[in-house]
């Protein structure tokens, strides 16, 4: 049964949270952002609804500014692969940089973790196709696995693998479905979940991680990836070109970032 977001799932929306959506201008009429606002359950991104207006909405992801470095200032021409997107903001952050094409793949695992963290009922990319329809944007949604990716012949320049390695039984496996719709010369930007700096993370260290134990209720966390054992998985996937961008703690959680390619040919 769905019940209306208590104040955890409400959060007071941040100075650090506007800077991040205001990147992504949406600049709707009011009615129609205070409508759209509503119609969603819960919202995991931060969206500009309507900047002028104070029109914000209440996304539970926290304080994601140090993607924004990792992220190219132009997608010109480029065609953009994002997986696990809930509600699309670096999709149609893509989009809004110039990218000829943005594909977006969810298996909505996270309707699960909803239930069990706030419960609260979602069906899966409201969120996303709220988004989608105030921008009029061309983003493609498609409901489903990652891993059926093998069987299409499409292709992509840059694929955004953001808080997912950590939360699929195969990483592996992941990593050797996304270098396989790479283009020539393409590459992959992974941000996961990481591992305290004590010494383990430059080695070829994984982490098993317990059901629960990263973040409330959340029994999908199974991976904690050091940059030797993020490195030497890309490797085994084909993708022998990694370059660590980077190390942080948010909320007293490690994360990591680095981009993968496979070899120049």
């Amino acid at each position: 049964m769905t019940r209306p977001p208590d104040s955890a799932a409400r959060p007071e929306i941040t100075a650090a949270e506007r800077a991040v959506a205001d990147l992504l201008p949406i600049e709707a009429d009011p009615a129609e952002a205070r409508r759209v606002l509503e119609s969603v359950p819960l919202w995991f991104h931060t969206f500009a609804l309507n900047r002028e207006h104070g029109l914000y909405t209440p996304g539970v992801a926290r304080d994601h500014r140090y993607r924004v470095p990792f992220l190219p200032e132009s997608f010109a021409g480029q065609r953009v692969l994002d997986v696990g997107p809930f509600d699309g903001f670096y999709s149609y952050l893509a989009e809004h940089r110039g990218a000829e094409r943005v594909l977006a793949v969810d298996n909505e695992q996270y309707v699960a973790w909803v239930r069990a963290r706030w419960g609260i009922e979602l069906h899966g990319g409201e969120g996303f196709r709220a988004i989608g329809e105030l921008l009029g944007s061309r983003v493609e949604y498609r409901r489903g696995d990652a891993l059926a990716l093998a069987d299409s012949d499409e292709r992509f320049d840059v694929v955004f693998c953001f808080g997912i390695l950590h939360r699929v039984e195969n990483p592996l496996g992941l990593l050797r479905r996304l270098g396989g719709v790479l283009t020539p010369g393409g590459r992959i930007l992974v941000e996961t979940y990481g591992m305290p700096e004590d010494g383990r993370a430059d080695q070829h260290t994984i982490e098993v991680k317990q059901s629960g134990r990263v973040y409330a209720d959340d029994d999908y966390v199974y991976w904690g990836f050091g940059a030797g054992g993020l490195a030497a998985l890309g490797r085994l996937a084909g993708l022998p070109d990694v370059e660590l961008s980077g190390r942080v703690v948010v909320a007293g959680h490690p994360r990591i970032m680095a981009t993968l390619k496979p070899p120049a040919s």
